[in-house]
């Protein structure tokens, strides 16, 4: 009995031994460049793509990193989280600073910024006017409302109303105005995720959160060739590219209006609400691309662009030095505007052979 307990003994140790050995070998393995992990956040889709070398073991630490910056995100800027520093927040009462994070602070802050810049095209206090459109999560029927319930929404929004205070790290609300931030939040968990990665020492890789894209470095370390990315063609039908762009490092968010709206007596109503008029917009800017180091002011950028329409969007832009592409309804096609500091920082050849137009300013009579 004692030779067979040592035995059973010994074994269980070799059994352990080995599992200890396979582990360690399964997290040693190399895996294929690139590496791309993915899943659902913010109420959309996240896929992160690295092209540097990693093994086994590294992928799964740098997938538990990146789930831990959105899930951040989402506690402190999400809507529909009872929990959410964001809702506590707009729970609030008036007039009162309320100490917040870094995090929430800075969205609130660039948020200001771009509202401020735009003339209130970007408004993060919009939703009460959103939803009564029907966009929004009341769900109400396709039906354009009467000026009276437009007239009494309105009295409910305005960024103005929200205060930041950069310095003491808080934020306050003076009239019951609800922020969300969901038009530039994206944009934020894209910066988190990249700066994340480049703590990590990763030096090549896309994150893409819902459409919102940063890249580093190379897809391909080999051939040192950039990350690309398409700017899709606004229809209804197959997403379909009307651009492909190389992405180094930089980040690039795209706001349209061709795939959510409805119609009334023929009349198309877009989910574009311009914060200033209460009303969906009825320019011919079906789709805005900013070009920027941080996601969250591209985010921002593009909403701002998307409700000003081509004209005084492209302003803007000039206003504020932004890389900004467009592709503009004219007649039976698309135009491809190009505000000058895209036209400056991609290649002449390259703009040439994809067709883009230079934005050029009205002519000012005199």
């Amino acid at each position: 009995m004692k030779v067979t307990s040592r035995l059973l003994k010994y074994s269980g140790l070799l059994l352990i031994a080995a599992g200890v050995l396979a582990g360690c070998s399964e997290n040693d393995r190399p895996l294929d460049s690139p590496v791309r992990f993915e899943g659902g956040i913010f109420g959309t889709f996240y896929q992160v793509t690295i092209a540097d070398p990693l093994t086994q073991g590294e992928a799964n630490a740098l997938e538990e990193g990146v789930l831990a910056e959105l899930n951040d995100v989402d506690q402190a800027m999400s809507t529909y989280r009872d929990d959410a520093e964001l809702i506590v927040f707009n729970d609030a009462p008036l007039n009162e600073w309320q100490p917040l994070s870094n995090a929430l602070i800075e969205v609130l802050a660039i948020s200001r910024s771009v509202s401020e810049a735009s003339n209130g095209a970007f408004d993060i206090t919009v939703g009460d006017v959103v939803n009564l459109w029907s966009f929004g999560p009341e769900a109400r029927p396709e039906e354009v409302p009467s000026d009276a319930e437009l007239n009494e929404r309105m009295a409910t929004i305005g960024y103005e109303a929200v205060d930041v205070d950069t310095q003491l790290m808080q934020a306050r609300r003076t009239r019951d105005v609800f922020a969300d931030l969901s038009g530039v939040a994206k944009g934020h968990g894209t910066d988190r995720v990249g700066a994340y990665l480049d703590q990590q020492g990763i030096e090549n890789y896309l994150v893409n959160i819902g459409g919102e894209l940063i890249a580093r470095g190379y897809r391909d370390l080999e051939e040192q060739s950039p990350w690309r990315v398409g700017i899709e063609v606004p229809h209804s039908g197959l997403p379909e590219a009307q651009h492909v762009l190389p992405l180094e490092d930089l980040s690039v968010a795209t706001s349209g209006d061709y795939r959510n709206y409805f119609e009334v007596d023929g009349e198309r109503f877009s989910h574009t609400i311009d914060p200033r008029t209460g009303r969906p917009v009825k320019h011919q800017l079906a789709s805005v691309s900013v070009f920027h180091p941080s996601n969250a002011w591209a985010d921002a950028w593009s909403t701002a662009i998307s409700v000003a329409g081509s004209e005084e969007g492209m302003q803007m832009a000039v206003e504020n030095n932004l890389s900004v592409l467009m592709l503009v309804k004219d007649s039976d096609h698309w135009q491809s505007l190009a505000s000058p500091a895209f036209m400056d920082y991609f290649d002449k050849a390259l703009i040439d052979e994809l067709g883009i137009d230079a934005w050029e300013a009205p002519a000012v009579n005199r």
